[in-house]
């Protein structure tokens, strides 16, 4: 039998986390988005690494930029420079930007992932706690997600634990948000809307 940690999930052997998928994430906001993954991350460090770039920018510049490490990587893979990830990641918001359609398909061509938040991930953390499928600007999102978190842009540990302990309600929530605009006739990721869940399951690799 393996051993286990405190909270009873198996210890890995080093052999085991060497194999470990390994998730390179880019993120448009300065704190809050770094703040959350590295939270998920960090609980789930056994089964999965995760990287988060320095590099912030709009949507259209985030995944220009993840292309442009892609290729870096796949020729350094080439040349016996260690190997390329397993998995790119960007994630933003669709909030004022322009070029959301070019950002989008440029990711699509090049597979790189995204989770995206309509109009702001300030959207998920609300659906960790309610409901809520009416249209809504960021700056009326962004204050319901302080009232719930109790906290600003920079998360604190108490938020975090919060929107762990929530996730599965939050997951449920986002998937009915997208049945709703389906059953409604409206385009994928129409406001209110978030993916980032996406992410978190290939951070958690699907693990409880």
């Amino acid at each position: 039998m393996k051993p286990s940690n405190r909270k009873g999930r198996p210890v890995r052997n080093a052999t085991n986390r060497a194999q470990r998928p390994h998730l390179h994430v880019f993120v448009e906001g300065l704190r809050t988005e770094e703040r959350y993954i590295v939270d998920w991350a960090r609980r789930f460090r056994q089964d999965t690494l995760v990287t988060i770039d320095p590099f912030r920018g709009a949507p259209i510049s985030l995944v220009t930029r993840a292309v442009e490490n892609q290729r870096e990587e796949i020729r350094n893979e080439k040349r016996g420079r260690g190997r390329s990830y397993d998995e790119i990641w960007c994630v933003f918001d669709v909030d004022e930007h322009l070029e959301l359609p070019r950002a989008f398909d440029l990711a699509r061509r090049h597979q790189i992932s995204v989770a995206v938040s309509n109009p702001c991930i300030e959207l998920w953390f609300v659906l960790h706690f309610e409901d809520h499928r009416a249209w809504i600007d960021r700056h009326a999102v962004q204050m319901k997600s302080r009232a719930v978190l109790q906290c600003g842009k920079v998360l604190s540990i108490e938020a975090l634990d919060a929107l762990f302990e929530q996730h599965e309600a939050a997951v449920q929530r986002a998937k009915e948000l997208d049945i709703h605009h389906q059953n409604a006739g409206s385009p994928p990721g129409e406001n209110p809307s978030s993916s980032v869940w996406t992410l978190i399951e290939a951070i958690r690799r699907s693990n409880p």
